[in-house]
C-alpha cells in the first residue's frame, strides 16, 4: 500500500496525539465539544482504485479490520469509477466518544486518576481549578508524585516566606530533593495558591527567593595585600558577601580580577585589596556598597566577554575603572592572542570611549577574528609597571 494511504495505526497517533497535547482532558472540564471527532484521512485517488486495484482492496480491509479493534468508525461513500462501476469507499473516520477514544490508546484509567486527583487537589485548593485546566498533562505525567506537591503546597501556604533553610523544612513524605527536582512544576502551582504577599520578587526568579526560603549565601574571597590590614595574620580569606558589606578596611584601591592565578601573584602593595571574580556572579559584590567609595579597578579578560562584565560592574559601581583593558596592552602581547569561543554581542551602555572603541574593533575584527586577550596572559613585568603607573 502506498505510504501516504491512512492505515489503523495512523488512526491511533492521531488520537495519541490528542492525549498528549491534553486536548482530550482539557475538553472534558471545559465542556467543549471535542466529540465526535473527526480523523485526517488519506486515502487512494480515483486512479489508484483502476490500477491498483488489490492495493486499495487490501487498505479497506485493513481499514475495516482496525475499526473492529480500535473502537472508530468509518463512513463509506459511494464512488463512481467509469471501470470499477459504482463502489462503497471510505470517506470519513470518526472517533464517536471520550471513551472510545481512551480505549484506543489504552488512557482509561490514566484518565480516571486524573479526575481524582482533580477532585482532591480543588478540595484542597480551589484556585488550581484553572492551572489544571491549562496543564492537565502535568497531573497526568507526576500523578505517582503528585501527593507529595500538595504536601508542599500545604506547608507554603501555612508558612510564608518562613526564612528557613530548604534543609530545615518538615514536610512529612517530601525531601529537599524533591523540592530541588520539582522546582519548576511548584513554581508554578505556588504561584497559583499563594497570595501575592506570600511571594517576592519577579516570575523567574530563584525559587528560594521566590518564596520567600533563606538561600545559601553568596561567598567572595579576597586577599589583603598590606600586612597591616591583617585579620589575625590572615590576609588570603572566603567569607559571605553579607559579612564583607559589614567590614570597612582603611583601603585606597581595590582590585576585582577574574583569574584566580593573577590574585595570587600580587605582590604586596599599600592598603590594596584584591577580589577575585566570579565570572558574571560578580556582581554579587554589588551588597558591598563601601567598594564604591575606594579606587575601584576591575579586571579582566580583553575580549567581549571580558567588557560585557566590566559593563555590568559599571551598574553597581558606575566610578570603576578598567585595569590592563586597553588597546596598548593587546598589541603588546599579539604572541599571547588566541581565538573567543563565542563572542558576546550584548548592548553595553556603561563604557568610556577608548573601552567602546576597542570593543568595537573586536566585534568587527579589526586586528584578528574573534580575538581574546586572556588576563593571565599578559607578562607580569606589564603588570607591575601598571601598578606602579598608579
Amino acid at each position: 500500500m502506498a505510504a501516504d494511504w491512512t492505515t489503523p495505526a495512523d488512526l491511533v497517533t492521531q488520537v495519541q496525539r490528542l492525549w498528549e497535547r491534553g486536548e482530550i482532558l482539557r475538553a472534558s472540564l471545559t465542556g467543549e465539544a471535542l466529540f465526535p471527532k473527526l480523523l485526517r484521512l488519506s486515502r487512494p485517488s480515483t486512479q489508484d482504485s483502476g490500477s491498483r486495484f488489490e492495493e486499495v482492496r487490501k487498505w479497506i480491509a485493513a481499514l475495516k479490520d482496525g475499526a473492529e479493534a480500535h473502537g472508530y468508525v468509518v463512513e463509506f461513500e459511494e464512488v463512481a469509477h467509469r471501470q470499477l462501476g459504482r463502489n462503497e469507499f471510505p470517506g470519513r473516520v470518526l472517533i464517536q466518544t471520550e471513551a472510545d477514544a481512551l480505549r484506543m490508546i489504552a488512557k482509561t484509567r490514566a484518565a480516571e486518576r486524573f479526575r481524582a486527583l482533580r477532585e482532591e487537589t480543588i478540595a484542597a485548593f480551589p484556585s488550581l481549578d484553572a492551572w489544571i485546566v491549562d496543564h492537565p498533562m502535568k497531573v497526568v505525567e507526576h500523578a505517582d508524585r503528585w501527593a507529595g506537591h500538595l504536601a508542599v503546597l500545604k506547608w507554603f501556604v501555612e508558612h510564608p516566606r518562613s526564612g528557613l533553610y530548604r534543609r530545615q523544612l518538615e514536610i512529612e513524605g517530601v525531601d529537599t530533593k524533591f523540592i530541588e527536582d520539582h522546582r519548576q512544576l511548584l513554581t508554578g502551582l505556588l504561584e497559583a495558591v499563594l497570595p501575592p504577599a506570600a511571594v517576592v520578587g519577579e516570575p523567574g526568579s530563584w525559587f528560594d527567593t521566590r518564596f520567600g526560603l533563606r538561600e545559601k549565601p553568596s561567598l567572595v574571597r579576597f586577599r589583603l595585600l598590606d600586612e597591616r590590614d591583617h585579620i589575625q595574620g590572615l590576609s588570603d580569606l572566603t567569607i559571605p558577601t553579607a559579612d564583607l558589606a559589614r567590614l570597612e578596611f582603611p583601603l585606597e584601591d581595590v582590585i576585582v580580577t577574574e583569574n584566580e592565578v593573577n590574585g595570587l601573584a600580587l605582590l604586596p602593595r599599600p592598603r590594596t585589596m584584591v577580589v577575585f571574580g566570579q565570572g558574571y556572579a560578580l556582581e554579587t559584590l554589588g551588597q558591598v556598597r563601601w567598594l564604591g567609595a575606594k579606587r575601584l579597578l576591575y579586571w579582566g579578560d580583553i575580549d567581549t566577554h571580558g567588557f560585557a562584565m566590566l559593563d555590568r560592574f559599571r551598574a553597581h559601581f558606575p566610578a570603576a575603572r578598567s585595569f590592563l583593558m586597553d588597546r596598548e596592552t593587546l598589541l603588546a602581547h599579539k604572541l599571547m592572542w588566541v581565538a573567543e569561543r563565542t563572542p558576546s554581542t550584548e548592548p553595553l551602555t556603561r563604557l568610556t570611549e577608548p573601552e567602546r572603541a576597542l570593543h568595537r574593533e573586536l566585534l568587527r575584527g579589526t586586528h584578528g577574528e574573534r580575538l581574546r586577550l586572556e588576563q593571565e596572559r599578559i607578562t607580569f613585568r606589564w603588570v607591575r609597571e601598571a601598578l606602579l603607573a598608579l
